[in-house]
């Protein structure tokens, strides 16, 4: 299982918040930079780049960070948040990115989406998938769909999507756990599905879970800035 460390960004800066909530917003440092060197430096591949002012405001904001990161370390990016056109896409893999994924643009052109996977390939795009109780969460976790989520996994699946990566809103940053049974549950219903698990990891024990359960990846942020895991460990289990 691929062990992604999180990096979300406002204004610039390196921050975590909890269920979304950009009024819970934590500044844990002032140089996201610094931040991507010390998870390389650990040995680490891979980087989950989140874009929260660009996913609130529906733009790409913070491309330059990206760009710095990926000048900078050998750290292998996935980007979210704001993309919403192929001008979009374009930047993003122009400042390093490997991966971009398509969030609320999913849910909300879900043609323009294709057009990407058909233009950079299955491989290259991450269909998001936030689910918040029960709904599928759009806009920064701001609003949420009607559509449902088989309707949306099957439309992505036959159209030959690989990746998916999935936060269960409520878990996110509590530190109280994944959503195990939801994580089980696509697995079980897409087995085709590479799917990425985001959302209240809280220790070594809940990675170890995850990997055996065959998840692709897990995204960690915030028990990693909190001190509930360190770069040792996750270094140990890449």
């Amino acid at each position: 299982m691929r062990i992604i460390p999180a990096i979300d960004i406002i204004e610039g800066k390196c921050v975590r918040l909890t269920q979304g909530d950009y009024g819970s917003k934590k500044v844990y440092n002032e140089n996201p930079v610094e931040v991507a060197k010390s998870f390389a430096d650990a040995g680490i591949t891979y980087l989950h780049l989140v874009d929260l002012d660009g996913a609130r405001t529906g733009k790409v904001v913070n491309w330059k960070v990206l760009e710095q990161i990926a000048a900078k370390t050998p750290l292998r990016i996935d980007f979210g948040g704001g993309l919403k056109t192929q001008d979009d896409l374009h930047i993003v893999f122009e400042c390093g990115a490997v991966q971009a994924t398509a969030g609320s643009i999913a849910i909300k052109d879900r043609d323009e989406v294709l057009r990407w996977i058909d233009i950079y390939g299955t491989e290259k795009i991450i269909v998001g998938l936030d689910v918040k109780d029960g709904k599928i969460a759009t806009s920064g976790w701001k609003e949420t769909s009607e559509l449902k989520v088989t309707d949306f996994l099957d439309f992505y699946v036959d159209a030959g999507a690989s990746y998916t990566v999935s936060t269960d809103v409520a878990k996110d940053g509590m530190l109280e756990g994944p959503a195990f049974q939801w994580y089980n549950s696509l697995q079980r219903d897409y087995p085709n599905l590479k799917v990425v698990a985001s959302g209240g990891i809280r220790g070594i024990d809940d990675l170890i879970h995850l990997s055996e359960m065959g998840l692709d990846g897990a995204i960690i942020g915030k028990a990693i800035y909190e001190g509930a895991i360190t770069l040792k460990e996750l270094s140990e289990l890449c």
